[in-house]
Formats: structure tokens, sequence, C-alpha cells
């Protein structure tokens, strides 16, 4: 069984609000959404754009309801922009998290990425990197991870995503072989790893020792199918249910959970399921993912 001292659950306010799509959700406040967290039966969350931008503020309402801000998403663009103005961005949300308890931050390398785009199909668009890219990219995330750990105490967490330039598992072995574990961990996220048709339960094996950050999504394979045959866009398939919660879709969590928990994983596991809120009542999927979650690990 997991070690219910070093493996914690979050949940990620996307549910009930989507800061890619502002219009899903916009009726819902920051307030119902952290008090809905709590009510199912988590302890995490990230962070949304909803969320007060005072630590103090923003501790007082998470601490009355028993939740900690655990990672939040950063956006890097070392292949496109200056190291220096990356830094600078990087700095300013690490200061924001060492002020809220973190232990994580989340990157994903956006540079040329059509994730965000809503008319861009996201299978057979996404941007590769070519060699010298791949070294910028690589150099860049040691340099941050290194900051990030020995400045503020803060690991550095990569996350792999669909429409980025690390989506595919050769990009996610290549960055990993070229940073140093020291300072880059990897973000494991089962729904973009069988999103992009690969194997989670492979990727969680053959990184395990590196994965500081967990993400919990389930994936509507005939949404994923639509999503490719008729070139829709990532947005689109998010609207569409693409994604939902662990339990509630097609990918198998038993030995997923049991490479983790052999392998002595701690930190948190987070529910990541963005859908539309209207069609997928977050407090209601929130229940259920919290009950699939402690059938399947105890915790």
């Amino acid at each position: 069984m997991f070690d219910k001292n070093k493996v914690k659950l979050g949940i990620a306010p996307i549910a009930w609000t989507n800061d890619d799509l502002p219009d899903l959700g916009k009726e819902n406040t920051f307030e119902q959404c952290v008090s809905e967290m709590a009510l199912a039966g988590f302890t995490g969350s990230e962070v949304g754009n909803k969320y007060p931008k005072d630590p103090e503020v923003l501790r007082k309402a998470l601490e009355l309801r028993g939740i900690e801000i655990c990672n939040q998403w950063f956006s890097s663009f070392l292949i496109t922009k200056p190291f220096e103005e990356v830094e600078k961005d990087f700095r300013a949300q690490l200061t924001f998290l060492k002020a809220m308890g973190a232990k994580v931050i989340g990157a994903s390398e956006q540079s040329h990425s059509v994730q965000g785009m809503q008319d861009t199909p996201i299978f057979g668009h996404k941007y590769v990197m070519n060699d010298e890219e791949w070294e910028t990219f690589c150099t860049g995330m040691n340099k941050l991870g290194k900051i990030a750990k020995e400045e503020y105490g803060i690991a550095l967490t990569f996350h792999h995503h669909m429409g980025t330039v690390v989506q595919n598992p050769d990009e996610v072995e290549r960055m990993m072989a070229n940073t140093d574990p020291e300072y880059v961990s990897l973000l494991f996220d089962t729904g973009h790893f069988t999103y992009c048709g690969a194997d989670p339960l492979e990727m969680v094996t053959k990184y395990v020792d590196r994965i500081k950050h967990v993400h919990l999504k389930d994936i509507r394979p005939e949404v994923v199918e639509k999503v490719k045959n008729e070139n829709l866009s990532f947005l689109e398939g998010v609207r569409l249910g693409a994604f939902t919660v662990p339990g509630d879709g097609c990918i198998d969590f038993d030995p997923i959970f049991k490479v983790l928990e052999d392998a002595g994983y701690e930190g948190y596991m987070l529910v990541e399921a963005e859908q539309d809120p209207a069609k997928a009542n977050p407090l209601e999927y929130a229940m259920k993912a919290r009950k699939f979650i402690a059938e399947k690990t105890g915790l």
C-alpha cells in the first residue's frame, strides 16, 4: 500500500474553470472550486487563473479548507526567448510557490506549441526540434532546475504534453537522457501519454525513479478517435470530453499504481481532468475520482 504520510492526493481547478477555454465554468468561483475540492476529500490543489495572486489571501482561503498548493504550471520558452527572460518569469513563480509552501513546479516548453490553438489539429501538426534546439532546451531545463532546487528548495518536474515539443515517448526519452536527474524530474501524466498513443504503464515503469509529480487523468478513446479522424484541435477535444477522471475511461490504473507503490513513490498524485463542467459536474466527478483512488490505493 502507499504510505499515507508520504503520498497525498490533489485535484486541479481546471475541472471547475478552464484557463485555456474561459467560457468553460466561467460561472464557477474560486471559493466554490476550493470548497468542493475539500468536500470531495482532496488536500492539494494546483493554481488556476481565478486564484488570488496574494499568497496571504490565498493561504487563508486554502487553510480554512485544509488544502495546500502542490504545484503550478510554468510555460517555458527556452528555444524562442532569451534565457534571461524565461529565468525572470520562472523566479517570480518560484517566489510565489515558495511562499505557498509548494515543493514542485511543473514546466512545459511552450515554444511553437499548438495545444492552445483552436483551429490547429492536435495530431500531425506539432513542432519537432532540431539538434541545436534540443541542446538549448535541455541546457535551459538543467539551469532552471538548478535554480529551483538550490535557491528555492523546489523540484522542477517536466510536463510532457500533447501539441508541444516534448509529447511522444522518443521526445521524453531524449529529454530525460540529456537532463540532469539532480535538477530535472518528470511530471508523469497518464492521459497525455495515452492520448499520443504511448503506453502509460510502460512509461511509468521506465521513468519511475525520476517521477516527482503525477497527473491522473483518464481518456475517452472514442473522443480521441474522433479528434484524430476529424482533424480537431486539442481544445476541441477537451470540449468534446477527451479527458475524464480516473476510472471513467479506458486506462487500466491498477498496474500503474502498483509500479508507483513498489517504487516507494512520494509526493502528490493529482486528478487533472479538464472537461466541460456543464456536462461533467465538477463536484460529482471529483467525488467519483476520490472514491476510485481510495478503492484502488487505500489512500
